[in-house]
């Protein structure tokens, strides 16, 4: 298909993307592309699709001419349960008021000379949704439903070239949308700098902008490594949420960061790991903890107000792919990451349980005509509870909330090589 007639229809398809609502390695996307989500997200120095350069853009040279469409059915479960609360929030709470999500993604490639391709990068990085139908604060007089929203959306053209048919590097320019909304939260108002701005007004969007780096490299003839490099994502305000977010709304996105390996063990069975760093700590209304409140005094919306009190996150990604044939190539893989919501932080997360630490992933792709090719990967997250010790403040009735959450994933995608 001609670059000319190909992009016309992704433009027009832009417009039909939803944005992605997922909560995985914290809030962060388990993996970019159904190839890569059978092996945990596996994609550094593996690159499999023309989603490769959402992980790496330097991967694009390796796929050559083609584009990927897929879906994933994304079913997450959160629930909380608060113990010893003075003030009457004790209970068991079910976050699910919407459970389950489809997540669309879309990958072109063009090779412009066997040395530079371009490519266009549609895909939801992360997000988190909460619905409480019965209310955790309505104790405090806090309505029902209770819950966030957060989605985002990223579209990303990307050039890379290779060197000397063993080495390339390549660039990707993000251009992102993200909305949040929150309801129910009245009963913090009295903690708010601007309460008239803090819950229930609806959807506020921002858009913003980040750069992507990267290098693959074939080092021998059965080994590749790769590096990435993302800065953090420059968005615009909430400004309807002015009175929530630390510094009147503001909410930029992490850097990341990550190495890789690949090595092609025979030549049927390839096994490759990934090492990822989200940088949560950069980013105030993520990291800041909940005593910049309760103990400093700085209000919900202020500069250096507080947050959800993430950490930094390192997740570790093994996969591994075997070719029964020329048509069927089957995937598997594990991924570990370091737990980004302290014990004494589950009070506010309550809205944001993204507490799954362990995936384990599997795959498989079918060839079929001469450049088709069918993928399908599932991956569970693993049941993860965090008990909170010291995590709800005096002035909130004390006692401590407890946040469990495991979760599942779909995805199906159709490729072909143009």
């Amino acid at each position: 298909m001609k670059a000319r007639r190909m992009y016309p229809a992704v433009a027009a398809a832009l417009g039909l993307f939803p944005l992605a609502a997922c909560a995985t390695n914290g809030y962060w996307s388990h993996s970019y592309g159904i190839k890569s989500a059978g092996m945990a997200g596996v994609a550094i120095a593996l690159p499999q699709d023309a989603m490769a350069g959402a992980a790496n853009p330097a991967g694009l040279p390796w796929v050559a001419h083609r584009f990927d469409v897929g879906m994933t059915y994304f079913k997450p479960d959160r629930s909380a349960e608060i113990t010893g609360n003075g003030f009457g929030l004790n209970g068991a709470y079910d976050g699910n008021g919407k459970s389950a999500f489809l997540l669309p993604e879309f990958g072109y490639n063009r090779m412009m000379r066997p040395d530079l391709a371009h490519g266009l990068l549609v895909y939801g990085n992360g997000g988190m949704n909460t619905r409480y139908e019965k209310s955790p604060f309505a104790a405090f007089g806090g309505p029902s439903p209770a819950g966030v929203t957060l989605e985002q959306l990223f579209i990303a053209p990307t050039i890379a070239w290779k060197i000397r048919d063993r080495y390339s590097i390549g660039a990707t320019l993000n251009l992102i949308q993200q909305r949040f909304a929150a309801d129910g939260l009245q009963p913090f108002a009295q903690a708010s700098s601007n309460p008239s701005a803090l819950t229930n007004r609806g959807y506020a969007s921002s858009t913003g902008w980040s750069l992507r780096l990267g290098w693959t490299g074939m080092v021998t003839d059965t080994l590749t490594l790769g590096a990435t490099y993302q800065t953090k994502g420059f968005m615009g305000r909430f400004d309807s949420y002015s009175g929530l977010y630390a510094d009147k709304g503001a909410f930029d996105i992490p850097a990341n960061y990550g190495v890789g390996f690949a090595w092609r063990a025979t030549p049927a069975w390839t096994i490759a790991a990934d090492v990822q760093k989200i940088d949560y700590s950069g980013i105030a209304a993520i990291a800041n903890p909940i005593s910049r409140l309760t103990q400093q005094g700085v209000p919900l919306g202020m500069a250096g107000g507080p947050g959800f009190g993430w950490r930094d996150m390192t997740v570790v990604k093994i996969g591994t792919s075997y070719d029964v044939s020329g048509d069927l190539t089957l995937r598997g893989g594990v991924s570990f990451g370091r737990q980004p919501i302290p014990a004494s932080e589950t009070f506010f997360n309550l809205l944001a349980p993204g507490v799954v630490e362990r995936h384990l992933s599997l795959g498989a792709t079918w060839k079929f005509g001469k450049n088709k090719e069918i993928t399908a990967a599932y991956t569970h997250g693993f049941d993860k509870t965090v008990n909170g010790s010291g995590s709800i403040p005096a002035n909130f009735g004390g006692g401590e909330t407890n946040l469990r959450m495991h979760q599942d994933m779909l995805g199906i995608s159709f490729g072909m090589r143009i």
